[in-house]
């Protein structure tokens, strides 16, 4: 999922490194341009869009996740296999641990989840998201969220919130430095190694049920 209104090369790098691993991506495409990221623009956009990220509000759940959610249930449906990993990062972060909630969803990392925006301790998603949330990540696997740890857009209460929260239902990961963009502007290797090896552990332990069906008719 973009981070930023405007889906930007650093991003199209990140997808061109996940095809090299062997993954299908899908680039869900809601916000700004393509192909390009514009500082000025993309942040006059997000103010635009502020109620549909709720950038600022606390315990509630963008409604844009509901749409991803979908849009999981349609790509397995087309694809077949064992389910699908999706990746939020900075506004879209949290998102891919709220969606961990749908059976579809098999794995979900947070790269530097930045909303809610002046958090002390709240999260962007309520009770309810964060007991099906932690109910799919029981059933499916840990979530994983990760950041720099000097990072100011990720503070420390925001990030220690989603440690107390999720607890060994979630993976957290600080990797040193104070940047931020893990997987794209500010690309760091052993983040993106996690991640890819996070999903190729998820995709195993997860066998395509077609596959196992067709195993027992033989």
């Amino acid at each position: 999922m973009q981070e930023l209104p405007g889906i930007g090369p650093q991003t199209l790098d990140l997808v061109k490194r996940l095809n090299a691993a062997g993954f299908r991506v899908y680039l869900p495409h809601f916000l700004g341009p393509f192909g390009k990221v514009a500082m000025l623009r993309n942040t006059l956009r997000v103010i635009c869009v502020r109620r549909e990220l709720n950038v600022f509000l606390k315990g509630r759940q963008s409604p844009f996740v509901g749409w991803l959610r979908e849009l999981a249930r349609h790509i397995h449906h087309l694809e077949g296999g064992p389910g699908v990993g999706v990746i939020g990062m900075c506004l879209t972060g949290s998102f891919a641990l709220t969606l961990m909630a749908d059976e579809a969803v098999i794995g979900g990392v947070a790269s530097q989840p930045a909303l809610p925006i002046r958090s002390k301790g709240q999260l962007h998603m309520n009770e309810k998201d964060i007991a099906a949330a932690r109910k799919g990540m029981q059933a499916r696997g840990p979530g994983l969220a990760m950041r720099f740890s000097g990072d100011k857009l990720v503070p420390d209460p925001l990030f220690d919130a989603l440690k107390r929260v999720f607890g060994q239902d979630l993976t957290t990961l600080e990797f040193e430095g104070d940047q931020h963009s893990l997987l794209t502007i500010h690309f760091h290797q052993p983040a993106y190694d996690r991640v890819e090896q996070y999903f190729k552990e998820r995709f195993a332990l997860h066998p395509d049920p077609t596959e196992r069906a067709r195993g027992a008719q033989v």
